[in-house]
């Protein structure tokens, strides 16, 4: 699969940009409000068949693989309430973990284990014959499969206590907003919220739209766009100019951005036109001015995930130098590989490691003030544009379909023709491009500090003056909108 671009079985999938969900959207808000609020049950049940209805659109099988997360992981919970014997305890995570991850490494991970076997025999010389499967990866497995996993983790240490109430818990598990692509909720902010009164709250549906508006716009006008240019350059590295994949790699760093927190504003959004809160899992990662900062406002669901069940037990911070840096490499390593079933992942997950490390040390290392604020006001906005460049290098093995095309398109990048202009986006096209470009940078800047950025945008301004942004925003959505859905780029995850 090429990433970023869609495949075969991906137009089945009910996307949050596509007409089924604008039509699926209303008609679950309105009997959700409607019919069943008068029960915290119905609702729950309610939202579990319309959670199945969602995930099933695509293939109503693997509803079968939730299912059986969401069975183990709830009787796995009720067990560790019951038991008091550590070696039973132990046990029955283990169960947990077996299912969950086992799962997971069955439908992602089979192939790229038995191709590297069979490779690793062909080194000295033995050729051994085996059968791949044509397995297609459920869409959303890495999500879901690690939000019930930190549910079994959080009750088996007594972080919370399991509950009795199946239909929540299953609901809590499939949650349509984030089941797909997140964010990876823990159960003890979001499962209490399936076991209270929801009422309908007229701001917070105000905000929400607000929120879906401008995921919406980052998805539709910011991700799609950048995404073709990005993918010509991709697809045929060999035959643009140095200057061409420039804008290809910095094109990508902006398309994975706006798609990824795209859909996660749409996500959030969404959970509180149901009177759900879910964690914010972005805060403005490309106005970081390191590598460090950037992974604290990067995907903020999945990293801290990997630093409490994984970082903190190997010892975290408090263990010697060495251990610390085998504990930084192992995370992002691991949180490569989580990614995908290719080595270029790993190799991602390792430059961050690499970066992350030398950031950290030179830190400790250089702890120097400036008494001016203005150098220091400089030095922050190049922190800033040096970080981005960092992370755009990096998002070259990500993007790349091999190692092999990472490294021809790290060669061509830095070949001899940087000076001409780019061979395969028009000047008009470019500014335009740009214009939007800026405009996102511009609108995020200015709502960093909230939730999400256009939730105070106009506020203190004349109400015509807010209306007209939104319309903006809308006609600027319909004129970008594809005929194809594209779908969302960590559905493939």
């Amino acid at each position: 699969m090429e990433r970023g671009t869609s495949t075969h079985h991906i137009k089945f999938y009910m996307l949050f940009n596509s007409i089924d969900f604008a039509l699926f959207l209303p008609i679950v808000f309105l009997i959700y409000w409607g019919i069943v609020q008068k029960s915290i049950s119905v609702q729950n049940v309610f939202i579990i068949l319309a959670s199945y209805t969602f995930y099933g659109w695509w293939d109503w099988r693997f509803l079968f693989l939730i299912l059986t997360s969401t069975l183990v992981d709830y009787f796995v919970g009720l067990g560790l309430k019951k038991q008091e014997s550590q070696k039973r305890r132990k046990a029955l995570l283990g169960l947990s973990i077996a299912t969950n991850i086992g799962i997971l490494v069955f439908f992602k991970y089979y192939n790229f284990f038995l191709d590297n076997f069979v490779n690793a025999f062909s080194l000295f010389g033995k050729e051994i014959s085996v059968t791949s499967l044509q397995i297609i990866l459920p869409v959303g497995i890495s999500f879901y499969t690690f939000q019930t996993l930190s549910y079994s983790i959080d009750v088996y240490k007594r972080k919370i206590a399991p509950t009795t109430d199946f239909f929540a818990f299953t609901a809590f598990v499939c949650f349509f907003p984030q089941l797909v692509a997140g964010p990876i909720e823990r159960a003890k902010h979001l499962l209490p919220q399936f076991q209270k009164k929801r009422y309908f709250k007229y701001e917070d549906a105000v905000d929400g739209l607000k929120q879906i508006l401008w995921g919406l716009f980052k998805k539709m006008v910011i991700a799609d766009t950048c995404g073709r240019y990005a993918d010509l350059a991709f697809t045929h590295t060999a035959d643009y100019n140095s200057s061409s994949l420039v804008l290809g790699v910095l094109f990508f760093s902006f398309q994975i951005y706006a798609d990824f927190s795209g859909y996660s504003d749409i996500a959030i959004g969404v959970a509180k036109l149901f009177g759900f809160d879910l964690k914010q899992n972005f805060r403005n990662p490309y106005f970081s001015s390191s590598v460090i900062e950037f992974w604290r406002r990067w995907h903020i669901s999945l990293s801290t995930w990997f630093r409490d069940y994984v970082y903190i037990p190997l010892g975290g911070s408090n263990v010697s130098t060495i251990g610390f840096v085998r504990n930084i490499l192992l995370v992002f390593i691991v949180s490569g590989f989580w990614h995908g079933a290719s080595w270029t992942f790993v190799i991602w997950g390792f430059l961050h490691a690499v970066l992350y490390l030398v950031t950290y040390f030179l830190r400790q290392r250089n702890k120097k003030k400036f008494s001016s604020e203005h150098t220091y006001q400089v030095l922050y906005v190049c922190k800033i544009f040096f970080t981005f460049l960092l992370v755009s290098f990096a998002w070259i093995f990500f993007r790349a379909n091999s190692i092999q095309h990472a490294f021809l398109y790290i060669h061509n990048l830095f070949s001899t023709s940087m000076n001409s202009f780019p061979n395969f986006i028009s000047k008009g096209n470019l500014l335009v491009l740009l214009f939007f470009l800026i405009l996102l940078l511009f609108i995020e800047w200015k709502g960093r500090e909230d939730h999400h950025a256009i939730k105070k945008l106009f506020q203190k301004r004349h109400r015509l003056l807010r209306w007209s942004f939104y319309s903006l925003l809308i006609f600027f959505i319909g004129m970008f909108a594809n005929t194809d859905e594209v779908p969302f780029i960590y559905f493939q995850f």
